[in-house]
């Protein structure tokens, strides 16, 4: 059987951490920067962690783990 391929945009974008959660960044935390409050901007500069099975499931099939 072929090995299978990472997909690029994928392993771009999430991280599978040592305990098997998936993880990415915050969305719209990189442009009008300016008209974001410094409260809400600070809640973008973390990562959180993906919880639905389903969309777990597809990422680390995308990934290869």
């Amino acid at each position: 059987m072929p090995k299978l391929k990472t997909h690029s945009g994928t392993k771009k974008r999430l991280t599978v951490t040592k305990t098997g959660k998936v993880v990415r960044r915050h969305a719209t935390g990189n442009h009008f920067l300016e008209k974001k409050r410094a409260s809400r901007r600070r809640q973008f500069a973390g990562v959180e962690t993906i919880n639905s099975k389903k969309q777990v499931k597809n990422v680390r099939r995308k990934l290869g783990v």
